[in-house]
């Protein structure tokens, strides 16, 4: 079998009310997102998640299969698919409402994947978080480890128990995406470097900073780069944030940085090829902003 990456984390329904009170549904959940951007780009994916046999199971189902994406595991380990009650604002931001529970089935050791991606809600809501810490031990010997945070208060809030649960993925994770907001909540008063920060001191060789209109920032221990957004016409931002972590994975994969050996290159990354990642995880962001939903763009998009 063909190296891949296998991506760890919740399936769910987003239900969109939109601005003009019109009510729309998509697939997504943060590791959908990135599992299905991943395959869009031409990257052999597995994806391990739990969904159940209804009728929010069949449009996540069929929205995953329909871009190649392989289950790692038997997905249907749940009563019911999770969703979420996504409110758009004028600007097209988005904010959520969860009815999401969170367990793994049992994903075995062959074959082994170049990286392992964990994210969001999956990576630390019980009793599937511990599952995904345990997977990601057994997986770390041979596989780049990446974390994209991605919190959600409205299901896991922002207290010490989520601080920990965060902190214990961190500690796993070669490198860590995270957004400004993010880290606010992590560290709240800290500026977003010096949080970043906090976190390279848990073990990451990486860590990204998104900041949406703003642009993003790549922190390492030697240093920091900063490149700005693309200019986009917003739609909505629903899937931006996991399109930007699926595009960083494939930037690496190209510079050869997957891998065990991957963490060691990646501590030694000139400050030109930071930058490089960093942009082409802003083009591919830029592409789905500008559409609704979490709609990841194919590798022909990109250019």
């Amino acid at each position: 079998m063909e190296p891949d990456v296998l991506v760890v984390g919740e399936s769910l329904v987003d239900v969109v009310r939109r601005a003009d009170g019109s009510v729309v549904e998509h697939a997504g959940g943060s590791a959908a997102n990135v599992a299905v951007a991943l395959a869009r780009l031409g990257r052999p994916v597995r994806f391990a998640t739990a969904i159940a046999d209804d009728r929010y199971g069949g449009i996540v189902a069929a929205h995953i299969g329909r871009d190649g994406v392989r289950l790692a595991s038997d997905p249907e380990v749940i009563e019911r698919t999770a969703t979420a009650q996504a409110t758009l604002a004028e600007d097209g931001s988005a904010s959520y409402e969860f009815d999401l529970a969170w367990r793994l089935g049992e994903v075995p050791d062959e074959p082994r994947p170049l990286a392992v991606h964990a994210c969001s809600i999956g990576a630390v809501l019980a009793p599937g978080a511990t599952q995904v810490v345990e997977l990601l031990d057994r997986m770390r010997p041979h596989a780049l480890v990446t974390y994209d945070v991605n919190a959600r208060p409205a299901i896991t809030g922002t207290g010490s128990e989520w601080r920990a649960a965060v902190e214990a993925v961190v500690a796993r994770a070669d490198l860590v995406k995270a957004s400004d907001e993010d880290l606010l909540a992590l560290h709240p008063g800290a500026d977003p470097v010096s949080a970043a920060r906090r976190l390279l001191d848990l073990g990451p060789v990486a860590v990204v900073i998104t900041r949406g209109a703003d642009g993003s920032t790549w922190v390492a221990a030697d240093g920091v780069v900063d490149v700005p957004a693309q200019t986009a016409v917003v739609v909505d931002t629903i899937g931006a944030g996991d399109t930007f972590g699926a595009a960083l994975i494939d930037g690496l994969w190209a510079r050869g940085l997957l891998g065990p050996e991957g963490r060691v290159a990646l501590a030694d990354l000139r400050d030109l090829d930071r930058a490089a990642l960093l942009q082409h995880a802003a083009r591919a962001a830029a592409l789905v902003v500008a559409r609704p939903g979490a709609d990841p763009p194919y590798r022909n998009e990109l250019g």
